[in-house]
């Protein structure tokens, strides 16, 4: 990190008279980024001056928000895109200070109440009964349909407190657990909803790493034998209800909407609710951020 008397000097300037002195100043903020983020998390609540003072608090925004941004692209150019990862990356707009740890601990007391159930010679169905009972019955999560698109049912650290998210918070904790207990459980991605096909190709052998792209893109084109929706307490569906359920939105059905979709795309598909929460919100800030977060990913 450069001297700190030379940062000390710098923000100084933040509140000169002449913009462009101040927008330079910012820029080369901007670029020293995560080497100054500490100094200047430590010497905003001392400043005196209140323009140099927002100056500052603005700077650290930008920071944080273009080292989320490179974070989330170093995620989507992984082999893996592992999806708690990703959920996680997201879950720092809501909580910069998310700790795994906390969130792992909170999986593994589901997963475990389910292994404990669970015996291995049970039918697909019978396993999913199981599941649905620990993740609905005993750990009471379900559906928040009087705040829908409340932009904290998109972080799963939130939607583990409360355990009320929306479809896709709550089809990905689902899925994670499934998946760490050997059930080939993925997303799909539907028009206007979010459920989890249970994957028949894979219901004999170990998934040891069921979230790697690589796999997935084996697995997109196999025969998922029915569908869950953890947003109505684990109902299971045929596809005949899907193309129903398109009917009634008079969508013309495509092969995708019947098959698994990547990690990538449920990312993307959090981003985009998103979108939708903090425009309700009237959030502009949040709005902008997620939209460049959405851009590394449609690149």
């Amino acid at each position: 990190m450069p001297d700190e008397k030379d940062i000390q000097a710098m923000l100084y300037l933040l509140d000169d008279s002449d913009e462009r002195v101040v927008e330079e100043i910012e820029a080369q903020l901007l670029h020293l980024g995560r080497e100054v983020l500490g100094f200047l998390e430590e010497q905003w609540p001392l400043m005196e001056n209140a323009k140099r003072q927002e100056s500052v608090l603005q700077v650290i925004k930008k920071i944080k928000a273009r080292a989320l941004c490179d974070e989330l692209l170093d995620w989507k150019n992984t082999n893996e895109q592992d999806l708690l990862d990703g959920v996680l990356i997201l879950d720092k707009l809501h909580n910069p200070a998310v700790d795994k740890q906390i969130i792992e601990n909170k999986l593994d007391k589901i997963k475990l109440d389910a292994w404990l159930e669970l015996n291995y010679d049970l039918t697909s169905f019978e396993k999913v009964k199981i599941l649905n009972h620990i993740f609905f019955d005993v750990h009471q999560f379900k559906g928040d349909t009087e705040n829908y698109h409340q932009s904290q049912n998109s972080f799963i650290s939130q939607v583990l407190e409360t355990k009320s998210g929306n479809p896709v918070s709550l089809a990905i904790i689902y899925s994670i657990i499934a998946q760490r207990l050997n059930i080939p459980v993925y997303g799909v991605n539907l028009p206007q909803h979010f459920v989890l096909g249970y994957i028949k190709d894979l219901e004999w052998q170990p998934i040891k790493r069921f979230n790697d792209k690589s796999i997935l893109s084996d697995q997109e084109g196999a025969e998922i034998m029915f569908y869950i929706n953890p947003f109505n307490s684990g109902l299971i569906f045929s596809r005949e209800n899907i193309i129903q359920f398109l009917k009634q939105l008079n969508i013309e059905p495509k092969d995708s909407y019947f098959k698994a979709c990547s990690n990538l795309e449920i990312i993307k598909r959090v981003l985009r609710n998103l979108l939708i929460a903090y425009e309700k919100e009237s959030n502009p800030l949040k709005l902008e951020q997620v939209q460049d977060l959405l851009n590394i990913l449609e690149e």
